[in-house]
């Protein structure tokens, strides 16, 4: 979806040729319908690009129209039909067996309260031809994206950012604290976006605009919530039979992921053969739902997940493909990622995320995947390494005197001394780094929250200042954005991650990657029910006895033999130091060659170029960071 409202439009261009271009960039996730909705008095274009899910019809249309409202809406609301007889009763009668016609209907009848109702993923935007008001959602956990853009007058929204780059008076220009973001996380957390004046909706938020006044921004969900409750409500939760919460979590469970299964079309599976995806699929096939499923392989054993997959896929009697993905396919589809994924992005494993998007989808429409299970059920073995380290530092004897000795010394001078000192030094890759890092460490000391923060970061403040030329304010970090709250070290953890890292980074990756290839994606773990359970959930049920996702093994054991999923947390990693030292070295060379580093005048040349000389002689580099430079740099050649 897409659209705009010029406060200034004079009819200098055409509205309808603007909101056309506009709505054709998004082709590739809406392929079998398309719409425009013009007020040329006002200025005011609304556009929609149509991947067919429910009703399959030209009954499902959009924009679609009902009484003063419209609508162009991307996503899915699982339990229309509930609603829908709900309206019914109310005397609303239907059109189409679509839920975007419920969507507008409920909106007429409840306002913003109608979002509440609504089950699924979701960004719409709906025009109040009375009002005069324009009003944008997103859900509330963030599936779907929705970018927005206000600058002198004038209002652009869409679903993807390269459909904004289509309107003639969209300025770009790079936001240098979304930049840094970037580098330190490897992706854009919401509201920020690369360019200036343009922002990301934050999940569980509506904007509203109209001719009178400022953008108004209403909050109508906050996980944030669920967790100040888990804590208020902790002791009746621990006084809970044990046997009796995996029942409860199996029943919301199974109602979400079957929830998940409406739709017109053919529905298929990522699976990767970890706890989450053998749940949704064990769960279903305990239903009776004969899933097709889909994995990537690599050849470096390191990183297969593929034999495991194969293994829960047997035993449950799925329809099972695999691909596996060598390094011509990685160069193929490395100059598509800032195409395919608009702002820079620097989740590697976006490129096999495509790969299984194209493999599901020349067999099905739409395929569930299985994010969301490790932020809600402590998965991430960070936390536990986190909690360690601070453990760590409460018993370090002289640890202020230890903090200044290093404050003293440049990583600059330690490395010269490290290497002076060497030969009676324990053998250590990446001094530089871990100096750095130390020093940053130290400098946190038990304070779990910039712990995290540490943790989850490949440039920290000091690469900042040596890197980006004439950046002179406080570096952003997430913690400035995110809200004070007092929240046990792995409750905090695991907020954060479902806060930022779950929205900005997993699910835009999934996002981007399957509507690329006109496959819905849908996400099981992601209903709201479930994460407003698991929030409240104490997290003795979560972590036991060095067992991550505790609840949620118990449920998945009844149904698979423990030895098939029993193994070390992989995660979806990709080979990506193995490629880079290979076939792909020369798109290091090529983007981050110093000269040409130098002549864009945005990094410190000097400081790219001694990254990139520490990895190609194996002296031990962070790769991330080059990795991310790299990104980047492909970001702005196809973009700026």
């Amino acid at each position: 979806m897409a659209g705009f409202w010029d406060f200034n439009y004079t009819g200098d261009y055409s509205l309808e040729e603007v909101a056309i271009s506009m709505r054709d960039t998004l082709t590739h996730g809406g392929p079998d319908d398309a719409g425009v909705y013009l007020e040329p008095e006002i200025g005011l274009a609304l556009a929609h690009r149509r991947l067919s899910i429910l009703d399959l019809s030209p009954a499902g249309h959009q924009p679609m129209e009902f009484e003063n409202l419209v609508i162009t809406y991307n996503g899915e609301v699982y339990n229309f039909r509930e609603i829908r007889k709900e309206l019914e009763k109310e005397g609303y009668k239907f059109f189409s067996n679509s839920d975007t016609e419920v969507i507008l209907k409920a909106f007429h009848r409840w306002g913003l309260e109608a979002v509440k109702r609504f089950r699924g993923m979701f960004a719409f935007a709906i025009w109040d031809k009375t009002k005069r008001r324009l009003y944008l959602c997103r859900d509330r956990i963030g599936v779907k994206p929705l970018y927005w853009y206000f600058r002198e007058n004038l209002f652009i929204f869409a679903s993807e950012l390269k459909a904004l780059h289509r309107h003639p008076e969209f300025k770009k220009e790079l936001e240098e604290k979304a930049l840094l973001l970037y580098l330190q996380y490897g992706y854009i957390p919401a509201p920020f976006c690369i360019f200036k004046d343009t922002f990301k909706l934050e999940p569980g938020h509506f904007l509203i605009l109209d001719e009178k006044g400022p953008i108004e921004k209403v909050k109508y969900w906050d996980v944030k919530d669920f967790f100040i409750k888990g804590l208020e409500e902790r002791e009746s939760w621990l006084k809970k039979n044990e046997e009796e919460l995996a029942e409860e979590l199996e029943v919301l469970l199974t109602e979400s992921f079957k929830l998940r299964l409406v739709s017109d079309v053919p529905v298929g599976m990522f699976l990767s053969g970890g706890i989450d995806s053998s749940t949704v699929c064990a769960l279903l096939a305990k239903e009776g739902v004969r899933l097709k499923t889909f994995t990537i392989g690599f050849y470096e054993k390191d990183y297969d997940e593929a034999p495991f997959a194969k293994k829960v896929a047997d035993f449950l009697g799925t329809e099972h493909t695999e691909l596996y993905c060598t390094t011509n396919e990685a160069f193929e589809i490395l100059p598509q990622f800032p195409y395919i994924y608009d702002e820079p992005f620097g989740d590697s494993s976006g490129i096999p995320t495509y790969l299984v998007s194209k493999l599901a989808r020349s067999k099905v429409k739409v395929s569930l995947s299985a994010d969301g299970g490790d932020e809600q059920f402590c998965g991430y073995t960070r936390y536990w390494i986190v909690g360690k380290r601070i453990r760590k530092l409460s018993y370090l004897p002289f640890l202020p005197l230890f903090e200044k000795t290093l404050n003293l010394i440049s990583p600059d001078l330690a490395l010269k001394l490290y290497n002076f000192f060497s030969p009676f030094l324990p053998k250590l890759t990446n001094f530089r780094d871990k100096y750095i890092k130390l020093k940053n460490v130290l400098r946190a000391k038990r304070d779990f929250k910039a712990q995290y923060d540490i943790s989850n970061k490949n440039f920290l403040e000091e690469d900042l200042l040596r890197l980006c030329l004439g950046y002179n304010e406080k570096i952003p970090s997430f913690i400035d954005h995110l809200e004070d709250s007092s929240f046990p070290p792995m409750e905090y953890m695991m907020f954060y991650d479902l806060k930022f890292y779950l929205p900005d980074d997993i699910l835009v990756k999934v996002d981007r990657a399957t509507m690329a290839v006109s496959l819905e994606g849908r996400d099981p773990f992601l209903d709201h029910k479930i994460i407003e359970w698991t929030s409240r959930l104490p997290v003795e049920f979560k972590w036991r006895n060095g067992v991550s996702k505790y609840l949620l093994r118990k449920v998945l054991y009844k149904y698979i033999p423990k030895e098939l999923v029993e193994r070390p947390k992989q995660g979806f990693g990709v080979p990506i130091y193995e490629w880079f030292k290979g076939e792909l070295k020369s798109f290091y060379l090529e983007y981050l060659n110093p000269e040409k580093i130098k002549r864009e005048g945005l990094f410190n040349y000097k400081e790219v170029a001694r990254l990139l000389e520490d990895y190609l002689m194996e002296r031990g580099v962070n790769h991330n960071k080059l990795w991310l430079l790299l990104v980047f740099q492909l970001w702005k050649e196809r973009w700026m």
